[in-house]
């Protein structure tokens, strides 16, 4: 058995840790641990990265992130997936418990649970999921659901949806096969219990459950019962080729041709790695003059970055190209529009840009030289790219004028500011070195 555990996470800094330690010993066996991080906005990534062997970003929900971990297992070779909680821990030997029921014949299956935490009767409410389980067929995922990866793959994954994906997983598998309903316990944390009251967390559940039978539309479940999923966004990355000579020319003096064009591939990486973080959705990197580049080529194949060439033309152009092509595919997904040259873009900017965008048509994130760093439209506006003075510190102004031209209502995030000219690099420099 090839074991990969797939542990989707937000916002768990405090705790991811060691809670990973947790799985050394079945690491120490063979197991692979995958965490999926969807967005956090703390340093969840940073703190999992000593315990797992993978690290991930994905869009925000359990379904996205844990079939994000999945195909990611498939890539290395895992024949069985587990599906755990953060805040759920494994008995010792899990993956032996695992195998012996799988070696029995059994396609799938989960662990009793035992609830941890205040109220005292938590252990009759973990009794009563064990017994309700093991008398439906059905898994939730505090249980930790284990399943062979090409059973699961046979049925779709995880529906994408904000609520139910393991019951709904469940009730896929328990037509081919019955679940393995292990006696060993995981242990999960009881904090929704504690947070909310147990008998209101109970009727919710139930009520929950019962019109999700009835035919409920789990995205108007979520919306009704006060689940709130990150915004999601596109996000198009206007990207430079790093070639000396043509890069970032405006720091030749200080850096030479050959350091301009280091400075630019720093760059790229960088906003890649921030868009990446800020897992609104599907990125593309635009590009120029084409992406035939070596850097260009070396993410595609290694990192899966899908590569557009940016068209001829100014600036304005390139931008409504991507624009165009993006809501031509999907047209009702939200676009961002984002440049390399701020290495001080956070995930953090580029989730409240995505948000913004829930209540308004656009959102742009200035630049303290009088342009922007990013630019975000719900729908598309072609004239906020026609007759801009780019690169001038007219482009912010201008661009105010087309959204009102337009009747596109806008937000604006503080500004942050790109490194175009020696003095910046100095700033960028200096206050990397005291952070």
């Amino acid at each position: 058995m090839k074991l990969a555990i797939v542990v989707p996470v937000l916002d768990e800094a405090a705790q991811v840790a060691s809670r990973l330690q947790a799985l050394a010993p079945l690491r120490s066996r063979g197991a692979r641990v995958i965490v999926v991080d969807g967005g956090s906005r703390d340093d969840t990534a940073l703190q999992a990265a000593a315990g797992a062997d993978l690290v991930l970003q994905a869009p925000r929900g359990r379904s996205a992130q844990m079939n994000a971990g999945a195909r990611a297992a498939a890539k290395g070779g895992a024949d069985t997936l587990l599906f755990l909680h953060a805040d759920t821990r494994l008995p010792a030997h899990a993956d032996e418990l695992i195998g012996r029921a799988l070696a029995g014949g059994a396609g799938w299956g989960r662990f009793d649970v035992r609830i941890e935490g205040r109220h005292p009767l938590l252990p009759m409410v973990a009794a009563l999921m064990n017994l309700r389980s093991r008398l439906s067929g059905i898994a939730t995922g505090d249980q930790a659901v284990f399943v062979r990866r090409s059973l699961f793959e046979a049925v779709g994954g995880f529906p994408e949806q904000p609520l139910m994906e393991d019951i709904d997983l469940s009730a896929s598998l328990k037509r081919i096969s019955r679940p393995a309903c292990l006696h060993e316990r995981v242990v999960t944390s009881g904090r929704r219990w504690d947070r909310h009251g147990l008998w209101r967390t109970i009727v919710l559940m139930w009520r929950l459950r019962a019109v999700h039978a009835l035919g409920a539309d789990t995205h108007a479940l979520a919306s009704r019962y006060g689940y709130r999923p990150r915004a999601a966004a596109a996000v198009a990355i206007m990207a430079k080729a790093p070639v000396p000579g043509l890069a970032k020319t405006r720091l030749v003096p200080l850096l030479g041709r050959t350091g301009a064009a280091r400075a630019q591939r720093g760059f790229i990486l960088r906003t890649l790695a921030t868009v990446r973080a800020a897992a609104l959705g599907p990125f593309t990197l635009w590009c120029a003059p084409d992406d035939g580049h070596r850097l260009f080529g070396l993410l595609r194949r290694r990192q899966g970055v899908v590569t557009q060439p940016q068209p001829e033309g100014d600036l304005g152009r390139r931008m409504r190209v991507a624009m165009q092509a993006h809501f031509d595919r999907t047209p009702r997904l939200p676009w961002i529009v984002v440049g390399t040259d701020c290495p001080a873009l956070a995930p953090a900017h580029l989730q409240a840009m995505a948000d913004a965008l829930l209540q308004h048509g656009a959102v742009v994130l200035p630049a303290e030289d009088g342009g922007y760093v990013a630019l975000g439209l719900s729908r598309p506006c072609v004239a906020v790219f026609e007759d801009v003075d780019w690169s001038t510190p007219q482009v912010l102004a201008q661009t105010r004028d087309r959204l009102r031209a337009s009747g596109v209502d806008w937000s604006e995030l503080p500004p942050l500011w790109d490194v175009d000219e020696p003095a910046d690099w100095l700033r960028w420099t200096t206050q990397t070195a005291t952070s």
